[in-house]
């Protein structure tokens, strides 16, 4: 199995925080985020090499990243050449860039670069091979008036895919997916077909929103915490939860 971190955008919304310096290099207990999710991936022992596709802006910073961190899978640090939020790839055609770039033909894992979790990630990969499917990670989720900001899932009480929609005005259930991706072998050429129906390349969730319409996906439910910094005052909040 390989593995993706998405570290490619510009996290504009965290302004001036992230002008310099990429998000996922953010501190939290003096740890960059993308550290613990390095750990955590870790602890898959399938999980041979490990892909963080960043842009051409921050390539150095992650560079010097890899110099200093401790991984049992290697790491390497991709550019996709994008210089600023009017040409980047978005994070499905990251995805892609990646995928061809190192011909991958395994399964894969993917993470959002900006993902500070508390849960283990094994107990997912656990769930992923029982189903032997692909699946997403998703959290019931209780703040009804913010469920339209994330990817909601429609799930039989089998936990199998019924539906999913990228930020809906009318969600259909409060069950919330989050940017953890786990895809079996046979999906990974579907990354091209889907880029190449002129689908939308952005949002790591609107691929299996496509996806589930083609085969069975299924949703492992976390215990734990999961939150995506994408604002300074959520940046505030995770550190101020989490300090020593």
């Amino acid at each position: 199995m390989k593995a993706i971190i998405l570290a490619a955008g510009y996290a504009t919304r965290l302004y001036p925080l992230t002008i310099n310096k990429p998000k996922a290099l953010l501190t939290i207990n003096e740890k960059p985020i993308i550290n613990y999710i390095v750990e955590q991936i870790n602890t898959i022992d399938v999980v041979d090499e490990i892909y963080v596709v960043t842009n051409h802006k921050f390539i150095d910073s992650f560079a010097d990243w890899q110099n200093e961190i401790e991984s049992r899978a290697k790491i390497t640090v991709l550019d996709d050449g994008t210089t600023s939020e009017q040409d980047r790839k978005g994070a499905i055609g990251d995805i892609a860039f990646v995928i061809q770039k190192m011909n991958i033909n395994d399964e894969l894992l993917v993470v959002a670069g900006d993902n500070f979790f508390t849960y283990p990630l094994k107990n997912y990969y656990d769930f992923y091979k029982q189903k032997d499917k692909d699946c997403v990670c998703v959290k019931v989720w209780n703040d009804e008036k913010t469920l339209r900001n994330f990817g909601i899932a429609l799930l039989d009480q089998n936990n199998k895919v019924l539906d999913i929609e990228e930020k809906p005005e009318n969600p259909k259930s409060n069950t919330v997916v989050f940017a953890m991706y786990l895809y079996q072998k046979d999906t990974i050429p579907l990354f091209e077909k889907y880029l190449s129906q002129g689908n939308n390349p952005d949002a790591p969730g609107n691929f299996p929103a496509w996806l589930y319409k083609q085969k069975e996906v299924y949703a492992y439910t976390f215990k734990g915490e999961c939150y995506d910094i994408g604002t300074p005052e959520s940046y505030q909040e995770v550190q101020a939860l989490f300090q020593k």
